[in-house]
């Protein structure tokens, strides 16, 4: 179903064109290798990846800054595995970490196409709970950065997706008004529910397979979106 007068596109960052997990684990093996940390890659992310989502949850609900995220979701990690490591050292993996991790930037497939297919149609936007030293390195690195007239990072905004005011940010940036914009986006807190509440339209790129409500708009693969837009 095509949407009708949608001008401005505004598209999560991370888990929705840049691939994360992927990214991160290629980080994860780079920085090893540095440190000389001996440990099995796949059963450290087995581990590191759910852990790593809870913290950026408490995060988003400022439960914890983000120097303890960095710290606690690695030094969690470590202790479940019963890898004896220092504070030091995980103090220095989480800065390399940082360092190299859009040193790697793998995009979602169909991530070109459908940028190239929604740019000549509409003006886009990112908005992004990401770090503000890393994010703007991944749009550029990953040669995305001049499809976005316009990106808004929770860390410039003060507050976190979903909390209203980082939309509303983003649309006084755009100069874009709520009737004439979507949010796409993977998490369904985030990014989707986030929009819906200040009545923003949204998709959900649910490529995870997450379970969602009646009447939520959702794709499987990105260039999907061209049913809707």
């Amino acid at each position: 179903m095509k949407l009708n007068n949608i001008s401005h596109v505004f598209f999560d960052l991370d888990h929705t064109l840049w691939d994360f997990d992927k990214n991160s684990g290629l980080t994860f093996q780079k920085i090893f290798e540095l440190n000389k940390i001996d440990i099995n890659l796949i059963e450290f992310l087995e581990v590191y990846e759910p852990i790593n989502f809870n913290y950026w949850k408490l995060y988003r609900e400022d439960k914890i800054d983000k120097e303890s995220l960095r710290y606690n979701r690695l030094s969690d990690t470590f202790g479940i595995l019963n890898h004896e490591i220092k504070s030091r050292t995980i103090n220095k993996l989480s800065v390399d970490y940082i360092d190299y991790l859009c040193t790697f930037n793998h995009l979602f497939d169909g991530t070109f196409e459908i940028l190239n297919y929604l740019a000549p149609k509409y003006q886009m936007h990112i908005i992004t709970n990401g770090f503000k030293e890393v994010q703007q390195g991944k749009l550029n690195n990953a040669n995305i950065g001049h499809y976005f007239t316009s990106v808004t990072n929770s860390e410039i905004v003060g507050v976190k997706k979903p909390n209203p005011k980082i939309f509303n940010h983003a649309l006084s940036l755009a100069n874009a008004s709520i009737e004439q914009s979507i949010m796409i986006g993977d998490n369904l807190e985030a990014d989707v529910m986030g929009a819906l509440d200040i009545g923003l339209d949204a998709i959900c790129f649910n490529y995870h397979n997450e379970k969602l409500n009646n009447g939520i708009k959702f794709v499987d693969n990105l260039l999907e979106l061209k049913h809707y837009l």
